[in-house]
């Protein structure tokens, strides 16, 4: 595809309008069904075997993590944020509608960029996309770190521990959002909330995960 108003155009096309299960405030262009989308994906790309769409579905640890933000917004009222890896942008729209003062949501898929504008757009807020891999360098500074739903390969989740250890000792604070993924070191995080949260059954063992937001001390 050849670029932002390609991967707008298909995002348009093959997802519909839907509130958010746990965030009802908040309406994304997601996915009805995983498999006709992944594989529509994977045409449009000329490529077999990519990961999942991420950007079209309401994952479990985002899905917690934006209630618990727009249920404290003391937590990120006039602070600045940066939620990574946003897929949806679902995390980084409610830090938004709970007064941060700005928030930058990363992707390195430009699908997820896209994807995330028109979700901004559809919501009525204004937010920062960035498709750089942030995990390349050391965390941009900022007030909060927020990670929806990223521990579940061992590599990668040791990447993010690492670039989340060190944005805490620049002084940001850490809220991660985590159904209970192999690879959540969670002897190293303090639980802060927990809920039931709806998924869909095709990407998830069950339609009910239970799922924690958790902040490194």
């Amino acid at each position: 595809m050849s670029g932002i108003a390609d991967h707008r155009a298909f995002i348009l096309a093959n997802t519909v309008q839907l509130a958010c299960p746990l965030v009802p405030e908040l309406t994304l262009h997601l996915a009805h069904e995983a498999v006709p989308i992944w594989h529509k994906t994977e045409e449009e790309l000329g490529q077999i075997g990519l990961a999942p769409p991420f950007w079209a579905f309401a994952w479990a640890g985002g899905q917690a993590l934006a209630r618990y933000i727009l249920d404290h917004p003391e937590w990120i009222l006039g602070k600045s944020v940066i939620d990574l890896a946003s897929g949806s942008g679902l995390v980084a729209l409610a830090a938004m509608k709970a007064g941060a003062a700005s928030v930058l949501a990363a992707d390195i898929d430009p699908f997820a960029a896209s994807a995330m504008r028109l979700n901004a757009e559809l919501n009525g807020v204004a937010i920062k996309v960035t498709s750089e891999d942030l995990l390349q360098a050391p965390p941009p500074q900022a007030d909060f770190l927020l990670v929806g739903d990223l521990f579940y390969e061992k590599q990668l989740a040791q990447r993010v521990l690492g670039w989340l250890e060190q944005g805490r000792t620049q002084g940001a604070h850490i809220l991660v959002g985590d159904p209970g993924r192999s690879y959540f070191p969670k002897d190293r995080f303090e639980k802060r909330a927990e809920y039931m949260v709806p998924v869909t059954r095709e990407l998830e063992d069950s339609e009910i995960k239970r799922t924690a937001v958790w902040q490194l001390p």
